[in-house]
């Protein structure tokens, strides 16, 4: 009889801990969805300094333009956190949506080789960043599902699992992604 109440002792102190590491191994995989993220993030809020500078040259008096694409990207790049850095990269859509509208009153600046080279390489962040999106949303849905699940869900709470946000770019960036002006060559 003790041996059989053993084994199921050590049987539930199994199934504990590797329901805990499953656990522990999706938070992980969330925290570094979320770095990769950022990693594309830095890279587009590197890229617009430049983009900024080669503008300058072509509409230096549309100053209210440029000066919003860098407040911009300033609170993009200071933003922490799914939420706000969210919202923070919706605000810094919309000014380069007006940023890349205004290049099209300029037919020098929208030929001009370093512009086209920039808006080539946002673009290609861009796409790295929505798979980063996605990936992310991915790891943070199986997680939260996990926590949430029988029978993690009796005992995630007390030892530090709580649900984690996604990443949601908002209705505003989906609606300006779909009215985006492609970059043709």
């Amino acid at each position: 009889m003790e041996w059989v109440l053993l084994a199921i002792v050590v049987a539930l102190v199994v199934w504990a801990i590797v329901i805990y590491n499953g656990l522990v191994a999706m938070r992980q995989r969330t925290t570094q969805a979320f770095a990769d993220i950022d990693v594309q993030l830095r890279q587009r809020h590197d890229l617009i300094p430049n983009l900024v500078e080669t503008v300058k040259g072509y509409a230096s008096h549309e100053r209210e333009t440029l000066d919003a694409v860098v407040k911009a990207r300033n609170a993009a790049a200071n933003a922490h956190g799914p939420a706000d850095q969210a919202a923070a990269e919706n605000i810094l859509n919309a000014t380069l949506g007006r940023l890349f509208a205004l290049a099209e009153a300029y037919p020098d600046l929208k030929a001009n080789q370093n512009f086209l080279a920039l808006q080539s390489e946002l673009s290609n962040v861009e796409d790295k960043l929505a798979a980063a999106r996605r990936f992310f949303n991915n790891a943070v849905a199986e997680y939260n599902a996990a926590i949430e699940s029988f029978p993690a869900v009796l005992f995630a709470g007390s030892i530090g699992f709580s649900a984690r946000e996604y990443f949601d770019i908002g209705e505003d960036k989906r609606e300006t992604l779909q009215t985006a002006p492609e970059v043709k060559f």
